[in-house]
């Protein structure tokens, strides 16, 4: 049945568990709900006319107030035209300008069943993100078949895990890193054993996971005193402690986000390397533990390779603007490579790239004691 493609009685109870976890962590109250006013309700709505008299042009900053005409498209408002507020603040990475046919987030704050104000909150995205996750899944599924719909599964389990215990356990004030060690181990099992199947190939990968991720933890916290970056090196840090979180560490935060960053490259190694030996030992049963773990150790060395490129090339693709700022104005490459932000991503990728280096030889040697002497994953 396995060989199928159909999975074990063991997947289908993982599969089944994974399933009913995220259906309760989809139901499961964080504790930080949505503070939208009782007198206010949001709506989809598209945009008729605009009303830019009131926009004020400073060089590539605009600021003002611009009035949208927009027309709900569903609830009890539907048709109906409201007057909507886009108040621009010269801000660029914020502000957002609407157009005649675009769709926007409006806003309504209600008297009653009637209409006081409505402010125009932002571009309605959610169609295109539901269209283009719909397609992603389904694309999955129609590739890999039940590989692919435990892969969506675990995809789900994973963002509700990060939303629903990483993020409000972590502004409760539980530490961070041990937070997301504790997470990441979780969200691991999940994806390791639920698309790679109930097996010793798995346990190979899910250990060798564990151990690079656990030697990226270490590096980081022996690392930082070295590196001195504030916690607030990071997007929207500061204004985190503004909104009533000042007891938060926000160092500990920063360094928990490199093992977390890591861990995905991390896991992608384990399991490259294990099912590499899986499959050598399934072939070659008399190869022995030490020619398997060889074997895992030469896959290692080419899947490493690539995978630290992957590293950084993710971490540039996040700072791309700051490095042509710099570049345009001048900057000496050794005051680049010690600004806080290139510093912080530089971090990023050497100390997430030892987990790499340290994942495959570890998954390496525990595939080699869990596959050979013709042990089946």
């Amino acid at each position: 049945m396995a060989r199928m493609g159909l999975g074990t009685r063991k997947d289908w109870l993982l599969l089944a568990l994974v399933t009913g976890l995220s259906v309760g962590l989809w139901l499961w109250p964080t504790g930080f709900e949505e503070r939208l006013p009782a007198d206010a309700h949001q709506v989809k709505a598209t945009v008729t006319a605009v009303d830019n008299a009131h926009v004020r042009q400073y060089g590539l900053v605009r600021e003002g107030e611009q009035r949208v005409t927009a027309v709900p498209v569903s609830g009890p408002f539907a048709g109906r035209p409201v007057v909507a507020d886009n108040i621009l603040v010269g801000k660029l990475e914020m502000d957002k300008l609407f157009a005649p046919g675009d769709t926007a987030l409006l806003v309504l704050s209600l008297r009653g069943d009637a209409i006081v104000s409505a402010v125009a909150q932002d571009h309605w995205r959610l169609s295109l993100q539901g269209l283009l996750l719909g397609l992603f899944a389904l694309a999955l599924i129609a590739y890999a078949g039940l590989v692919g719909v435990k892969a969506v599964v675990s995809f789900v389990f994973t963002a509700l895990l990060l939303w629903k215990v990483l993020v409000p356990a972590t502004l409760a004030g539980v530490d961070p890193m041990l937070c997301v060690l504790g997470v990441i181990a979780a969200l691991m099992a999940a994806i390791v054993f639920l698309v790679g199947g109930v097996n010793r190939r798995s346990l190979a990968a899910y250990l060798g996971s564990l151990g690079g991720v656990g030697v990226t933890c270490l590096l980081s916290l022996a690392t930082a005193p070295g590196f001195a970056l504030p916690g607030s090196v990071k997007p929207f840090a500061e204004m985190l402690l503004y909104t009533g979180y000042a007891h938060l560490d926000l160092g500990r935060m920063f360094l928990a986000t490199i093992c977390l960053g890591a861990s995905g490259a991390i896991m992608d190694v384990a399991m490259d390397v294990a099912a590499s030996q899986s499959e050598v030992a399934a072939h070659h049963p008399e190869i022995g533990r030490m020619g398997l773990c060889l074997s895992g150790f030469r896959v290692g060395r080419v899947v490493v390779g690539t995978m630290a490129t992957t590293l950084l090339l993710a971490y540039c693709g996040g700072s791309l603007a700051l490095l042509m700022v710099v570049m345009a104005q001048g900057v000496p490459l050794i005051n680049v490579a010690t600004m806080p932000h290139v510093a912080a991503e530089i971090a990023n990728t050497l100390v997430g790239s030892f987990g790499l280096v340290t994942a495959a030889p570890l998954t390496a040697v525990a595939g080699a004691l869990l596959l050979a002497e013709g042990r089946k994953g």
